[in-house]
């Protein structure tokens, strides 16, 4: 039988519960176990899918093709384990399927209620595949006290009573608030948090404190007495640069006593991870570089999470920081004077008619001057419109997306569009050719590839002989030959564009060929 470890977080969100899930999942996976992840979100959206990047952040996609949460990137980054659409749920989910079924008649009459139906699906979908593994870590998003989350809650409180407390472990992530003016840190907050807890019928079994100074032993006692959690099992969780030497930090704090404590496990000095690969990302530093990022959702830098971690990657295989200039289309700007001072330009996703002439601007000045330049999807369309109007003269080019029916449309809707919005794109795995004689064989070094995709739009394939006959390359199609996945420009040192989103397959030792191109060319090395 699995155990379970429950992540919760009380006194604000945003804590980190979802990189301490996948700093637990790393821990045990390194010591042999084999473990599963599983996000459960609160919110009726059926999934993150259609949420606002800027009050959401990014949506990560799944190789199966799931819209999630950007939490199961933390999970597949560190946890290192491999997702699918089993690994994310929200109660909207839950809920359709929950009323699905009762207009099947798959209830046979009985009156159809959150307690015991609605709570009964939550544990279903916990409980799913959960013999193959050893541990199955659940994250419950939002904050205890969120009243919709209360079911959530209801469920485990149930689990409990099935398999008994030594099967099961709540992890309670709070914040402990420090006060500038008395010098002092203030643990009020995490009382009452804890208090809602208790509540609904659990106890935290261990505690991880977000602060921004170093928990002293008084105040770790007034913790342990006010929250019932034992003194060992309160581990401090201080800010950190990379995330992914949390694992590490877990264990000097104590995580492994804990955790053997709880489950009633022996565990020597020879199964305690070292983890010193992991020590040494980010270390050996020679370099820094200026990347800007022309986004439409800066103001929240969420909503690029896994580029930016992408980058983080590639710099660190090269020895390079990646400084992000950040560039808000949404901002009335001077685009020219933006990209002064910059080594290379990122062109990310986005959705929507804003900016799009400002971003169609910087690519021009990208190609022009000669900057290392990566369009993803958003940014592949945009490239191919602008090289259209500016130099094979196709003026009206534009997109389905914003263009209008006088418009030459190069971008168009893809084969999976539909009337409704969520669900309806080209998502997940998808496998490409590349031209043995292109810059993205080179850097791939392989001739099929394969990329996870999120777009409703892509570039028209019958205006491929246009496009290579005045000088843009289509340099990877995919399999079916209807898409283009990959365009450059041959006279130019790093122009590049895809319609996938290789940011989502990047891993710590294992960086995207095409973000590691970006940087190379950046700091003008060859590929």
């Amino acid at each position: 039988m699995p155990k379970y470890i429950f992540v919760l977080g009380g006194v604000i969100s945003g804590l980190g519960k979802g990189v301490t899930s996948a700093s637990i999942c790393r821990i045990l996976t390194e010591m042999g176990y084999k473990v599963n992840i599983k996000k459960l979100d609160p919110y009726l959206n059926i999934d993150p899918g259609t949420m606002n990047p800027i009050e959401h952040g990014e949506v990560y996609v799944t190789k199966c093709g799931a819209e999630v949460d950007l939490d199961i990137g933390h999970y597949e980054r560190i946890g290192g384990i491999e997702c699918n659409k089993n690994n994310s749920t929200s109660s909207g989910k839950l809920l359709f399927k929950l009323l699905t079924d009762e207009r099947k008649g798959v209830y046979l009459g009985d009156t159809v209620q959150l307690i015991p139906h609605f709570v009964d699906s939550v544990r279903d979908f916990i409980e799913f595949n959960s013999d193959a593994y050893d541990f199955i870590i659940c994250e419950i998003g939002g904050s205890v006290g969120d009243y919709e989350a209360s079911y959530f809650l209801e469920t485990i409180r149930r689990m409990i009573h099935t398999y008994t407390k030594s099967n099961v472990m709540i992890c309670f992530m709070t914040y402990i608030l420090y006060y500038a003016s008395t010098d002092e840190l203030k643990t009020k907050p995490t009382q009452v948090a804890v208090k809602q807890l208790m509540s609904f019928g659990l106890q935290p079994d261990l505690l991880f404190a977000r602060t921004e100074k170093s928990l002293d032993d008084k105040t770790r006692n007034k913790i342990s007495i006010y929250t019932n959690v034992k003194l060992k099992n309160i581990i401090q969780a201080n800010n950190i640069s990379n995330i992914y030497k949390l694992p590490l930090e877990y264990i000097r704090e104590g995580f492994l006593v804990a955790f053997a404590d709880h489950f009633n496990f022996n565990i020597d000095n020879t199964e305690i991870p070292r983890l010193d690969k992991w020590m040494k990302l980010g270390t050996g530093i020679t370099k820094t570089i200026k990347i800007g990022l022309i986004g439409k959702y800066v103001e929240l830098i969420d909503a690029y999470y896994s580029v930016l971690e992408a980058l983080k990657h590639a710099g660190w295989h090269l020895g390079v920081t990646v400084d992000v200039i950040w560039i808000n289309v949404r901002d009335t700007i001077n685009i020219e004077a933006k990209l002064k001072d910059v080594d290379g330009v990122i062109v990310p996703g986005g959705f929507g008619t804003t900016g799009i002439e400002d971003i169609i601007d910087a690519i021009k000045i990208c190609r022009i001057n000669k900057i290392p330049f990566l369009g993803i999807c958003l940014g592949i369309q945009l490239a191919v419109i602008e090289y259209a109007r500016n130099i094979l003269g196709i003026t009206n080019a534009s997109s389905a997306e914003f263009g209008t029916n006088a418009d030459t449309l190069i971008v168009n809707k893809c084969d999976e569009h539909k009337e409704n919005l969520g669900g309806t794109m080209r998502l997940g795995d998808f496998e490409a050719i590349l031209d043995e004689n292109s810059l993205a064989f080179k850097l791939y070094n392989a001739k099929h590839i394969v990329c996870r995709h999120r777009h409703r739009y892509e570039i028209d394939i019958k205006y491929r002989n246009v496009f290579e006959n005045g000088g843009l390359y289509f340099s990877g199609i995919s399999i079916d030959g209807k898409l283009p996945e990959i365009i450059e420009i041959k006279d130019h040192p790093f122009f590049i564009g895809t319609q996938g989103h290789p940011e989502f397959q990047s891993r710590p030792f294992h960086p995207e060929p095409l973000f590691v191109g970006l940087i190379k060319k950046s700091i003008n090395l060859n590929i």
